[in-house]
């Protein structure tokens, strides 16, 4: 063979196993770099002590209690951390929620009553006084009155010094736009069996003055009724109550005798 035909064979086969090796690399996956350090979160989080479910006022929190992560900058001072406090879990199990709490807020130690205080002290509004006052299902709105609800409180009682002899009842409205903070329930079963809650004790928020008014009224009361106020009525303002209970005045256009410990109250003669 010529040495010329050599020559341009051996640089075929050279230009040949160039090209390959450059297509073998063209094809290869790029190398990945892997790195040892830690990848840190884009947000920095915190555990926080929030309900799983709803809690009324009054209920133990129980088991509706669970960690969950919070951006670090949204949390409250006022927050349970798990930093904080990792025992908190099982600490605020019995804890008894001193208003409604709802699913997925944080716990507030604001929020539960403090340890050693009673529940109706706890909910009870500054200046306020709770005075509990017997009821029956025909005095109370035929047993529809609850917890937060607004009612006047009717007092009816005789008045045997009524003009033209005879015992007379007299009924008015001594005191408006009272809460109820409670009413004390027990389960009775009605003529067909049924499974009823009746109440026997309301429990209602008043003032000094109110709670006065409401410790005469029961001794003077042959009965004393509930009526059920509607959602829109409870912002009336309340100018006039009968003071006169406590305050030794009659109503006006009347006179107040008392005779063997019963008052009664006659229209004064001009």
């Amino acid at each position: 063979m010529a040495p010329t035909r050599v020559i341009i064979l051996g640089v075929a086969v050279v230009t040949a196993l160039g090209a390959g090796y450059v297509a073998k690399n063209m094809s290869a996956p790029p190398a990945q770099i892997v790195s040892s350090a830690p990848s840190e979160p884009a947000i920095r989080l915190t555990e926080v002590l929030v309900l799983d479910g709803d809690v009324a006022m009054g209920a133990t929190l129980g088991d509706s209690l669970s960690w969950q992560s919070w951006p670090s900058a949204g949390i409250n001072e006022n927050f349970i951390t798990r930093d904080a406090d990792p025992e908190a879990l099982e600490e605020f199990k019995g804890a008894i929620a001193r208003v409604p709490i709802y699913e997925g807020e944080p716990l507030r130690r604001s929020k539960l009553i403090g340890q050693g205080q009673s529940f109706m002290s706890s909910i009870l509004p500054t200046g306020k006084r709770a005075v509990a006052t017997q009821i029956a299902a025909d005095t109370s709105a035929g047993g529809f009155i609850l917890p937060n609800d607004y009612v006047d409180v009717i007092m009816t009682r005789r008045n045997s010094a009524q003009e033209g002899g005879g015992d007379a009842y007299v009924t008015e409205t001594i005191l408006k736009n009272i809460r109820v903070l409670a009413i004390d329930q027990a389960i009775q079963e009605d003529e067909e069996g049924r499974r009823v809650r009746v109440g026997d004790t309301a429990t209602l928020e008043l003032t000094p003055q109110q709670a006065e008014i409401i410790t005469v009224a029961q001794q003077m009361a042959d009965r004393l009724a509930l009526s059920l106020r509607a959602i829109v009525d409870t912002q009336e303002v309340v100018q006039d109550q009968a003071d006169y209970l406590v305050s030794g005045e009659g109503r006006r256009g009347t006179v107040r005798l008392i005779k063997s410990g019963e008052m009664s109250e006659v229209g004064a003669r001009k």
